[in-house]
């Protein structure tokens, strides 16, 4: 399934020409719409979450959109593996299967890959403190 190495699957060809997405650009869509899905609070194993969370202290830093997303990109094809925080009380079957449908629909929407399987792994629940909601009744 993989391409060849160093350069990215072809998304589509015409007699024109080919249009090549690299496997960052599909790794950034699939993060995007997972951290659109209602229950999903983060992404990124624990190592990765708290390098996030220092990127976002450096004035003009961001949070990458590819954190906690791996993806295995063929020619007209990718896998997508996904490593994600949801929150306490929320169904993980619920938010597995919407994220999977998002992610699956957004790729392909965008790309033209075929999505050949997005896995889920819950490396975490986030548990509301009372700090937290105290905070947010404050605001």
């Amino acid at each position: 399934m993989m391409g060849g190495a160093g350069t990215a699957p072809i998304a589509a060809e015409t007699g024109q020409g080919k249009t090549r997405i690299a496997p960052d650009v599909v790794a950034k869509i699939a993060g995007l719409a997972a951290r659109d899905i209602p229950g999903v609070h983060s992404m990124g194993s624990g190592v990765a979450r708290r390098i996030g969370q220092l990127r976002e202290l450096i004035p003009g830093g961001s949070q990458a959109a590819s954190q906690g997303v791996s993806v295995d990109v063929g020619e007209r094809q990718a896998a997508i593996d996904l490593n994600l925080v949801t929150e306490y009380g929320q169904s993980i079957v619920d938010i597995s299967d919407a994220v999977r449908r998002s992610v699956a629909g957004q790729v392909e929407g965008m790309t033209g890959l075929k999505v050949t399987e997005v896995n889920i792994q819950v490396d975490d629940i986030h548990v509301e403190s009372p700090q937290d909601s105290q905070q947010s009744r404050t605001q």
